[in-house]
């Protein structure tokens, strides 16, 4: 499980979370959802060990994030995939290349690894573009290899940010697919998201960021019933 528990982190003068708690429970999508530059983004760097939050405790499995040393932090990490906004892949090397990154550094050999890019790629349905660089992919398939690239490591968690973000309707919709599918196969996901079709659809709990702490947390359906004004002005999109 993922708890969060008190949260800080400030940037300059500027405090972005102010006492996040939450937990994340196991074999569900649990989804944060609020406005841009609300902190959403920075409380997936703080899980992951990116970030350090200035107070308050991240942890993973009964380990506090921040605690851990180099050894265990990467061991952590290898149970944890991280889909980023922009997919993060690197533009001189193929899509089969991307995905194998972290299958090498873990020490595979050539045959498990053929093997993972293979079955994660069929996962997203991209099967066949092992030898395509990123530069020939539209963005939601773009999206799509960095799904592929975090199931290939088998994690605990998949930790997705803005994932639906630039996206048409029809690929957002099948990236929502692809997060459900994922779920399906055993995988914990944390999902931020200002887009609230794609938080209903893939989302088992929904949580909203506000002025740095959980303003609400429920099931879609409590959301989705909410008369706190601020959750329901922000669900209905009203200005």
């Amino acid at each position: 499980m993922i708890q969060l528990e008190g949260l800080t982190k400030s940037f300059d003068a500027r405090r972005v979370l102010d006492g996040v708690t939450l937990e994340v429970p196991d074999g569900q999508n649990t989804v944060i959802i609020g406005y841009s530059g609300s902190g959403k983004s920075v409380t997936l760097k703080c899980i992951v060990g990116l970030l350090e939050p200035d107070g308050g405790r991240a942890i993973v499995d009964g380990a506090v994030v921040s605690e851990l040393d180099r050894d265990q932090l990467t061991e952590l990490r290898g149970q944890i995939g991280y889909v980023f906004q922009f997919a993060a892949l690197f533009d001189s090397m193929t899509v089969a290349q991307n995905i194998a990154l972290g299958l090498v550094r873990r020490g595979y050999d050539g045959e498990t690894i053929a093997e993972r890019i293979a079955e994660s790629l069929a996962v997203v349905e991209l099967s066949g573009t092992e030898g395509k660089y990123p530069a020939e992919l539209s963005g939601g398939m773009r999206k799509r290899v960095g799904i592929a690239r975090a199931v290939a490591l088998k994690p605990r968690y998949i930790l997705y940010d803005e994932p639906t973000s630039g996206l048409d309707p029809v690929t957002s919709a099948v990236m929502d697919q692809l997060m459900v599918r994922t779920r399906d196969l055993g995988v914990t996901g944390l999902l931020v998201t200002h887009d609230m079709r794609s938080a209903f659809c893939v989302g088992d709990r929904i949580a909203m960021l506000y002025e740095g702490r959980i303003r609400q947390v429920g099931t879609k359906s409590e959301i989705q019933a909410t008369t706190d004004p601020v959750v329901r002005q922000f669900i209905e999109g009203r200005p």
